[in-house]
């Protein structure tokens, strides 16, 4: 291995490092989450919402006022999952 293939494994590393402190698409029973889908709010008074794709990344739309908030406001700092339940039909 040369000194140059030593760097790299330690890049390699650190993006798997951050990959597992990233908080995850999904709601607190750990339903993936898709932009699309329709979900019940548990913050901000938002009620019932869709997950939207915003001009500063993934936005959560409130179907009742029209109000968008973003999901990195929206993660549970104890679980790393979003406060919101999926609807299911």
């Amino acid at each position: 291995m040369g000194l140059f293939d030593f760097f790299k494994s330690n890049k390699d590393q650190s993006k798997k490092k951050e990959d597992v402190n990233k908080p995850l698409m999904a709601d607190l029973e750990q339903n993936p989450l898709q932009v699309g889908d329709i979900v019940d709010a548990l913050r901000y008074d938002l009620g019932r919402c869709k997950l939207v794709e915003g001009q500063s990344g993934y936005e959560y739309e409130s179907l009742e006022t029209g109000t968008r908030v973003s999901w990195l406001r929206m993660v549970d700092a104890a679980t790393q999952l979003q406060k919101v339940k999926k609807v299911t039909s």
